[in-house]
């Protein structure tokens, strides 16, 4: 028989053969899989490429032990060595394979799209960041071990190792930045400073970490804008991350009104206000006075919801809601400039209080609730202090208190 002939024929066998076994591994593998997240996972993502790796490889064995040195020695050579580059290649692509259904089965052990995901979604973030340095790694060594196969490679490895730390100084000082950033990246997903669907504020903009490579990092701002930053960003400068340990968050409502204003009756629209609406998670609900002066009082309705979304509808929920009940139920409390004139003493009617005739209220005694006067002679009622009232308050005013000095071992041995 003719050499080719029986070269074709055992090649084309070896072949069959090796595409028999991994059909048979393939089936025995995807039943296992019924029972183990890993194994259905390798049938899934590591079926193709053992296929290939293994044809390939086959053929190569075939060829090699089915043809002699002596005749067709050019063929043969070139022919062996495109095979042993093919196998290098697609074995590489197996080892990738194989690692990413171990990290796709990682992963799939924690969930995301629960509403106290913040360890799964650190774990995503760091798995996903070691799937990309594992791709590029396996994508160096893969050319770095197919140029070694050419012998003119091989022959001025010695002279590239001699001058190989020359070269690394004029390669890091070339892709300074590009390093810089991927250190960056690194030190973001094993840091735990941001993760993955973390809301955080950066440069003015609020959004949603959306994506984090080891060199940019992907926000999605809320109104559907994307804002790429570099990697080094994020830890050379400073930034609000608002779900860094959780998703609920404390929102602000301002309004400057007249000195007029009934601040009890004020509070307890608020509270009727969001004790009606889902947004509020039942945490916070507080109105202060925290300015009076120009002419006008600034009140400052804080509260609380489970996520900043909620946050935002509730904080214009509230604007809108205040802003109608002060236009048309405290009309007077609407924001004005008073000009008044008095006598050549400086003296007017309304602060004589002897020449007011019996019965006369003035307009901010009557819209004065009783609640007011009570305020003004007690302590303030428990939503009006954002630091106290309540266990909520007082552990929040816990954590910026410090170390009470005369309490300390020191001043109780003195007593």
């Amino acid at each position: 028989m003719h050499p080719v002939v029986t070269t074709a024929l055992v090649t084309v066998a070896a072949a069959l053969f090796a595409i028999t076994l991994v059909v048979i591994n393939h089936r025995i593998v995807r039943r296992l899989g019924r029972r183990s997240v890993l194994l259905a996972e390798l049938a899934t993502h590591a079926h193709r490429p053992m296929l290939v790796a293994a044809t390939v490889a086959a053929i190569q064995f075939a060829v090699r032990f089915s043809t002699g040195y002596g005749v067709g020695e050019p063929w043969r050579r070139t022919t062996l060595h495109l095979l042993v580059l093919a196998t290098i290649a697609f074995c590489a692509w197996l080892v990738g394979a194989v690692l990413l259904a171990m990290e796709d089965t990682t992963l799939a052990r924690f969930r995301v799209d629960v509403p106290d995901n913040r360890h799964a979604r650190r774990l995503h973030t760091q798995v996903v960041m070691l799937r990309r340095v594992t791709i590029a790694v396996i994508v160096l060594l893969t050319v770095g071990v197919m140029l070694m196969t050419f012998p003119a490679v091989r022959g001025i490895g010695a002279s590239l190792l001699a001058s190989a730390g020359v070269i690394g100084v004029v390669a890091a000082l070339a892709a300074q930045s590009v390093l810089g950033n991927v250190i960056a990246g690194l030190q973001l997903a094993f840091s735990d400073a941001v993760r993955i669907d973390d809301v955080v504020v950066v440069e003015g903009e609020w959004g949603r970490i959306e994506e984090l490579t080891l060199s940019y990092v992907v926000l999605h701002i809320w109104d559907d804008r994307r804002l790429i930053l570099p990697t080094s960003y994020f830890t050379t400068k400073p930034f609000q991350n608002w779900t860094r340990t959780r998703a609920a968050v404390l929102g602000t409502a301002e309004f400057d009104l007249d000195w007029s204003v009934p601040v009890q009756a004020m509070r307890e629209e608020l509270r009727r206000l969001v004790e009606s609406t889902d947004l509020w998670d039942g945490r916070v609900c507080v109105l202060q006075v925290t300015e009076a002066t120009g002419g006008t009082v600034r009140l400052r309705a804080l509260v609380s919801a489970a996520d900043s979304p909620s946050l935002w509808d509730l904080r214009c929920l509230v604007r809108e809601h205040l802003v109608r009940w002060v236009r048309d139920q405290r009309p007077t409390a609407l924001p004005r400039w008073r000009a008044e004139v008095g006598d050549g003493r400086e003296l007017l009617d309304w602060l004589d209080l002897r020449r007011r005739p019996a019965g006369d209220v003035r307009v901010a005694d009557a819209d004065r609730a009783p609640d007011d006067a009570r305020e003004l002679d007690g302590d303030p009622p428990d939503d009006a202090r954002l630091f106290g009232g309540g266990a909520e308050g007082e552990a929040r005013a816990s954590v910026f208190v410090g170390r009470d000095e005369t309490t300390g071992p020191d001043r109780r041995q003195q007593d």
